[in-house]
């Protein structure tokens, strides 16, 4: 099947997107740059003139092997569509689509189910012959490394097995053309230059690295557990907690609905000299208002109908350890005065007890609500907010940490992969960048939902694309405009496209405009108005009717 036909027959053009107003070009789901050749080759010459030949011919091997890759992913995504070899030639087209080289496949001995492969290709207007002899002049040996990289790639990645390119013939040694031969790397033997598939060496940078890691081992305190991020904004707020560790003041969490207040509330106890003591948390806005106080502070048997036995409220059971109050804005009046006794003496009296107990609790308070608002509306105690409010933590929403979105995911990934019994090598670009633009009203919370779906829905040892992260495309954040989705269709297409833009200029008529085009239809079909219809995708009826009409206008003759 040739090319062209490849392309249309897979609608390879429709998977490709310009977005001029982001600044972003994506085929599928990997973002691709538009670079002058120009400018890629001489910094290709230079990572030659630095590196050496064979460190350069290495790299671009694997650069070449990674891009090849990404395509054998969009190309999987086809199998179903039709015959498994025409499926397999998509690589190629999109290939010569990326405007690196036009190949043909000459020669193909493939076996489908025992994964054996032999082939050779045919490859013209290689950019990397041309650029190596623009800086090089002819050469002795083959230069198309970045292309058979991309080549063993592709093809490794489409059978999921290893396979090995390597150049016959090359454009830059006087060759009329390049020739490629792939084959599985058993089949080359110790022929195969399995060499530059591993990453070199490289020990400065190793030891810096390592440098690196000691001098932050050396910090006092990290972000650990469910406690992640890498941002300013997090950073500013770690740094704010982690100062509050080791002491024992109360700390008020403030922030969105889902910001992670109980990940932070239990950081705090796991760093402090509580860590060994119980951490108990409480939902304010889950537990009924009748029972509220008896939650907290405990029940004496026979304080109401059904108290059959005394039992220890939440500060009794968190003494010497931390309890956290998460929603605390929910509250009930007679349970804000309670606890505001609690945290001036130090002392609990249980529901229908006639006695104190001392109890030894570390307090950490969270709510979403903006409890000044609600002493201003008389819902919230103002002697007790400025109780609880000694050490108030601002915690930012996701949508201002967005660093910390990739840290985030892959966490979440290395617990939901096991859950579900997936291997996943992470999230496509395309997903990666829809994560980054999403406006996250639920914050860490619903991006963990999130990414628990998408670890359901995604296939074993394939990436996750934007489909499984959200049904249909990513929603829109609100107040952003709705940009053209910069599809790149067919020569047809853009040809329309141009005649319309062209036609509406200044003194656009439509009337005149579509009285020529439905007497030039009749003229076209020599008076046959069915296939003047037809011409005009209209019926027979609805063209008769419009000539009539403009046959009987006043402003017919000017026309």
């Amino acid at each position: 099947m040739p090319n062209q036909a490849i392309a249309e027959r897979f609608n390879l053009r429709s998977r490709l997107r310009f977005n001029i107003d982001t600044g972003q070009i994506w085929l599928d789901e990997s973002r691709m740059l538009l670079l002058h050749a120009k400018a890629f080759g001489a910094m290709r010459k230079e990572m030659i003139d630095t590196l050496g030949q064979q460190r350069a011919k290495g790299l671009l091997f694997r650069m070449g092997f990674a891009a090849g890759q990404q395509d054998a992913e969009l190309a999987r995504k086809l199998i179903g569509e039709g015959d498994n070899f025409d499926v397999f030639q998509v690589g190629p087209e999109l290939h010569a689509f990326e405007g690196l080289v036009r190949s043909v496949m000459r020669e193909a001995q493939i076996d489908w189910e025992e994964g054996t492969f032999f082939g050779e290709v045919e490859c013209h207007n290689s950019w990397e012959a041309e650029s190596h002899r623009q800086h090089f002049g002819i050469s002795e040996e083959p230069v198309c490394w970045a292309l058979t990289g991309y080549a063993s790639g592709y093809t490794t990645g489409f059978f999921k097995r290893l396979i090995i390119f390597r150049e016959s013939q090359c454009a830059c040694q006087g060759d009329g053309h390049c020739h490629l031969v792939g084959k599985t790397a058993e089949a080359w033997g110790d022929d195969a230059h399995l060499e530059y598939l591993p990453p070199q060496d490289d020990t400065p940078l190793k030891a810096l690295r390592e440098e690196l890691q000691q001098l932050r081992g050396s910090q006092p305190l990290r972000p650990t557990g469910r406690l992640i991020g890498c941002s300013p904004a997090f950073l500013r707020t770690f740094d704010l907690l982690s100062r509050a560790a080791g002491s024992t003041i109360t700390v008020l969490l403030q922030g969105e609905t889902g910001v992670g207040k109980e990940a932070f509330a239990q950081w705090l106890h796991e760093n402090s000299d509580r860590a060994d003591k119980p951490f108990i948390a409480v939902n304010c806005a889950a537990i009924p208002n009748d029972l509220i106080e008896s939650e907290l502070f405990g029940v004496q048997k026979g304080a109401f109908t059904g108290a059959a036995q005394s039992r220890p409220g939440r500060f009794e059971r968190a003494d010497g350890g931390t309890l956290f109050l998460d929603e605390l804005g929910e509250l009930s009046p007679s349970a804000q005065v309670k606890l505001l006794r609690v945290l001036q003496t130090g002392e609990i009296e249980r529901l229908g007890d006639d006695h104190t107990r001392k109890v030894n609790v570390r307090l950490v308070a969270a709510t979403n609500v903006n409890l000044q608002q609600a002493i201003a509306d008389g819902a919230f105690r103002a002697d007790l907010y400025y109780r609880l409010a000694t050490y108030p933590v601002q915690i930012p929403p996701l949508r201002e940490r967005r660093p910390d979105i990739p840290v985030l995911v892959d966490a979440l990934l290395a617990k939901y992969a096991p859950v579900y019994q997936k291997s996943l090598p992470g999230l496509s670009e395309r997903a990666q960048q829809a994560l980054q633009d999403y406006h996250w009203p639920g914050n860490v919370r619903e991006l963990e939902n999130i990414i628990e779906r998408a670890v359901l829905l995604a296939e074993s040892g394939a990436p996750i694309g934007v489909e499984h992260l959200f049904h249909g495309e990513p929603p829109v954040a609100p107040g952003a405009p709705v940009k053209p989705d910069g599809r790149v269709g067919n020569l047809g297409d853009a040809r329309h496209e141009q005649l319309c833009e062209n036609l509406l200029g200044e003194g656009f008529d439509l009337q005149a405009h579509e009285h020529r085009l439905l007497e030039l239809a009749v003229r076209r079909a020599q008076g046959n108005l069915t296939h003047a219809a037809r011409l005009l995708g209209i019926t027979r009826r609805q063209l008769a009717y419009r000539l009539k009409q403009y046959a009987e206008s006043p402003c017919a003759d000017s026309v």
